[in-house]
């Protein structure tokens, strides 16, 4: 054999030996892999406290990262706080009236699809009719949850907080008066308390409103009982228009006053929704 054949034997030798050597070490690295994971898998299945902690601290890192990324904190909780539902979901009378408010009042239908179940919900239980509960609602605050007059009335059917403390203490406190649900359902029960005490609805909205003993409520039982009209015709299956939303019953009337004509008394404001401390 020449000294080249000799020298190509050798490193053909020398490469089958290296190669039988990585093979050996692969597969014996593979060997101590699958034991590890298969000493991690039993240790875990006997220990649900130590997978459970595994579990979370790679969830935290997994979302620690993706803060990082989006620039933002991560709460997959949020969807859980909104007041909001498919409309879509509600029987065909309730996802007519939801989806007429929502174009009248330029709501969104989501959040009126929850406060119209809600509505028909607490109405059968009080026995008041559903679509009364939303057009008080809908002259009161035009479905802003966080409306507040110049006197305290506040959310959606402008219940004066300060003088319902008592019915928002089962929702939690005061606070709940800006939480949609809550605050329709002591709205509920204060309308249903005013009815109770007038003997009839125009006259309870008349007491709702702050003004039993006034001779003029400024319109506001004529307002909700024909918001209240539309309501029912769409319930029924009618088409009605969907024309500009009245302005709020919280807000007094703009004065006129003559430029030559010295300063006049100001006029009492029409806040007086949900007044009745006695209730």
């Amino acid at each position: 054999m020449t000294a080249s054949g000799k020298m190509i034997s050798g490193v053909r030798t020398f490469v089958a030996d290296v190669t039988e050597g990585f093979l050996e070490i692969t597969h014996n690295s593979f060997a101590l892999i699958g034991l590890a994971v298969a000493f991690v898998v039993i240790t875990l299945t006997a220990r649900p406290d130590l997978r459970q902690a595994g579990e979370a601290q790679l969830m935290n890192w997994l979302q620690a990262r993706q803060v990082e990324v989006l620039g933002m904190p991560i709460e997959p909780e949020a969807s859980e706080r909104a007041t909001a539902g498919n409309p879509k979901d509600l029987p065909k009378e309730q996802a007519a009236v939801a989806f007429w408010l929502s174009k009248k009042y330029r709501v969104a239908p989501e959040p009126l699809s929850v406060l119209v179940a809600e509505a028909y919900e607490i109405g059968a239980k009080s026995k008041i009719d559903p679509t009364l509960i939303l057009a008080i609602m809908a002259i009161e605050s035009s479905f802003n949850p966080f409306a507040q007059s110049a006197v305290g009335a506040q959310g959606l059917m402008q219940v004066m907080t300060n003088v319902h403390t008592d019915k928002y203490q089962n929702f939690g406190g005061h606070f709940a008066a800006f939480d949609p649900v809550s605050n329709l359902r002591v709205g509920v029960k204060v309308l249903q308390e005013c009815i109770a005490r007038a003997g009839s609805v125009e006259g309870g909205l008349r007491f709702y409103v702050g003004a039993g003993n006034m001779a003029d409520d400024g319109g506001y039982a004529a307002k909700v009982m024909s918001e209240h009209f539309r309501l029912r015709q769409v319930a029924g299956g009618r088409t009605m228009p969907t024309t500009p939303p009245p302005s709020l019953s919280t807000q007094a009337p703009v004065q006129a006053i003559p430029v030559s004509a010295p300063p006049a008394t100001p006029a009492a404001s029409g806040d007086k929704v949900a007044l009745l401390s006695a209730l």
